[in-house]
């Protein structure tokens, strides 16, 4: 009877000692920063799922199960967040929501939003942001699970530094690209990045949706007069008005979402992008 209960005991410290923390996360560029540093401790889920928008996203029942069985919930300012967070905490009042933007400036979004008095949350898009995202993720693994303080730490200390690898390349890439260049977008997502690397980006959409025809030839003109060589567009939007716009200045239509997975890839893509339409 006592070895049996020996052998229970050491079973759930065992389990207890290798158990991962469990952590939702709202968008796919969230599941990079936070492997880079909680490696093997973590298992991390997703909420915005592949070609979906964070600014409409409702979670999907299975998602809501994964809710309730979380510890933490790394809170990312995207729009959808305003509507579930509370909802998410009435799901499981044992949930802890951290903010991983704190320390963060936002800027003004671009022009033709909706709102451009609305702060852009797209604040992932600029590898020195991520620096400050490293680290609010790292100081919120070390307050749940301190035991590995020091593995998250070290794992933190490696991931600033590829950081700041990330940003001597996009730099490099960009070196013969002049200053003030623009890039046109549908939806204004890469103002950060812009405005990291002394660029411009000119949004298609207007007031938050497609631009009328009297609208549409207005942009092709600012565009041209621009000399836009390069002109994005993402999966989670539509991409008949850029193709357009594409056609009349002679310029191909490029996919770039700041939502992919290979967050870092993709900046580097974004800024061949740039340069190569530039030379």
């Amino acid at each position: 009877m006592k070895k049996s209960l020996f052998i229970i005991l050491s079973l759930l410290v065992t389990s207890s000692a290798f158990a991962k923390l469990n952590i939702i996360v709202s968008i796919q560029p969230q599941l990079e920063f936070i492997s880079k540093i909680g490696g093997d401790k973590v298992e991390t889920s997703l909420m915005v799922l592949p070609s979906k928008s964070p600014h409409t996203y409702e979670p999907k029942p299975s998602q809501m199960i994964d809710i309730s069985r979380a510890n933490l919930y790394l809170a990312m300012g995207v729009e959808f967040e305003k509507v579930w967070l509370d909802k998410f905490k009435n799901q499981n009042r044992k949930l802890i929501i951290r903010d991983i933007t704190t320390g963060i400036k936002r800027v003004a979004m671009s022009q033709h939003h909706k709102n451009e008095t609305a702060l852009d949350p797209h604040i992932w898009v600029d590898p020195i942001n991520v620096k400050q995202i490293a680290k609010n993720i790292f100081e919120a693994l070390s307050r749940l699970d301190s035991k590995n303080t020091n593995f998250y730490k070290k794992r933190l200390e490696i991931y600033l530094k590829e950081l700041d690898q990330l940003d001597t390349e996009i730099r490099d890439i960009l070196k013969e690209t002049p200053k003030e260049t623009k890039f046109m977008v549908f939806h204004p997502s890469w103002g950060y990045f812009a405005k990291r690397y002394n660029l411009k980006q000119l949004a298609i959409e207007i007031e938050g949706k497609r631009p009328k025809p009297k609208q549409l030839i207005h942009i092709i003109k600012e565009a041209r007069r621009e000399r836009v060589k390069a002109i994005f567009t993402q999966p989670e939007f539509p991409d008949e008005v850029a193709k357009t716009i594409a056609k009349e200045l002679g310029i191909t239509v490029i996919k770039s979402s700041p939502l992919t997975k290979d967050w870092a890839g993709n900046l580097k893509k974004l800024a061949k992008a740039i340069a190569e339409g530039n030379r």
